[in-house]
């Protein structure tokens, strides 16, 4: 089943998105490599898709796991949060219709 991750930035995690983008991003080579992975994004913190020093308020993931369970065992171990770049993320069970 798809899941949605709605992750909150913590305030000024800019410079740790830097830093820790490359593990979050092999994280997600996995899961499109299995297939797993419908879409992941940040979210700017201003009206532009380079958000420049303004940053980033969060990221959205939707990706298919077996169970919430496994989504949440999932977010647990994700960089971001584990370096404090999120502050959260919440976890809902996500029924693809369109396209």
């Amino acid at each position: 089943m798809w899941y949605v991750f709605n992750a909150a930035d913590a305030k000024n995690s800019l410079d740790g998105r830097t830093k820790y983008r490359p593990e979050h991003l092999a994280r997600l080579n996995i899961l499109i490599k299995e297939g797993r992975l419908l879409v992941a994004g940040a979210y700017p913190a201003i009206d532009n898709i380079d958000p420049g020093g303004n940053g980033y308020t969060g990221s959205l993931i939707i990706a298919d796991f077996d169970s919430l369970s496994e989504a949440k065992s999932w977010a647990d171990k994700e960089p971001f949060l584990l370096h404090g770049i999120y502050s959260s993320i919440d976890i809902k069970p996500f029924k693809k219709s369109l396209p």
